[in-house]
């Protein structure tokens, strides 16, 4: 999972610096797709020829099509609003989600660890909210944790129906069929350094998701968040509220944290 926050952070650098994060994203993702197939079917091949039941497929088909949310979401938050406020919010709104709704759906109740946790998350969020006004970047910033806790939740059962590796084709295959209207002309040498890190950090998520529970899983992918407030701050010089930012950012990993182990 820390190898994987760490790609995902990489890559979403490398898509808010894009003119058009959306139509990167609809570029990149079905190019990485096809280049992995050729991996993807000698290892099905390997491995006995294992299928997929039907409920897996429709589980993909859904992540996908949330995947596409997700992508349109989070274009119209980098394109308004700086990464290293974006990324904090968006990666946050997850784990305090999951945690409300267990709440208010399944009347669970946080013991004081996980109250802190969930408090410090919040914090977090404050600290690193774009500037006042700018309800044009954290809006689609917080509708964009509402599509991680989706997606991640579909993952979290899909996973479980197969092979996760094969499962995880499946989701990309989806989501580069969602994605392909809104492709646009970013050159190919472009799109692989997203779309590769794009691949191997998802994978490497489905593949944690398939080994471990979804509540520990989903609050150790906030870790990257302090990764790219460092990265906004110091070399994208996104100095507004900048000490604000590293200590929210630290808040929500903190959070995550707590509402793991509580």
């Amino acid at each position: 999972m820390l190898c994987s926050a760490t790609l995902h952070a990489a890559w979403n650098i490398i898509l808010k610096a894009s003119d058009d994060p959306l139509r990167t994203a609809a570029r990149t993702i079905p190019v990485a797709t096809l280049a992995a197939t050729p991996v993807v079917v000698v290892a099905w091949l390997l491995t006995g020829r294992p299928l997929l039941p039907p409920a897996a497929l429709a589980v993909a088909a859904g992540s996908g099509l949330l995947e596409l949310v997700y992508f349109r979401f989070l274009s119209a938050a980098y394109q308004a609003g700086d990464l290293s406020s974006v990324y904090p919010v968006a990666r946050g709104t997850a784990p305090v989600l999951a945690a409300a709704a267990g709440l208010v759906l399944l009347r669970e109740r946080l013991d004081l660890v996980q109250a802190a946790g969930a408090a410090a998350i919040v914090a977090g969020i404050w600290l690193v909210r774009p500037p006042r006004g700018a309800g044009a970047v954290l809006l689609p910033a917080v509708l964009t944790g509402v599509c991680i806790a989706a997606y991640t939740t579909l993952d979290g059962i899909g996973v479980r129906l197969g092979p996760s590796w094969l499962y995880a084709w499946l989701v990309f295959t989806s989501m580069s069929l969602w994605l392909l209207p809104c492709r646009g002309r970013e050159p190919v040498r472009n799109a692989v350094p997203i779309g590769a890190l794009t691949i191997a950090a998802y994978s490497l998520i489905l593949f944690a998701l398939s080994i471990a529970p979804l509540a520990i899983v989903a609050p150790l992918r906030e870790t990257g968040v302090v990764l790219v407030a460092l990265w906004g701050v110091f070399v994208l010089h996104e100095r507004v509220r900048a000490a604000g930012k590293l200590v929210g950012a630290v808040a929500v990993v903190a959070g995550a944290a707590l509402l793991t182990i509580g």
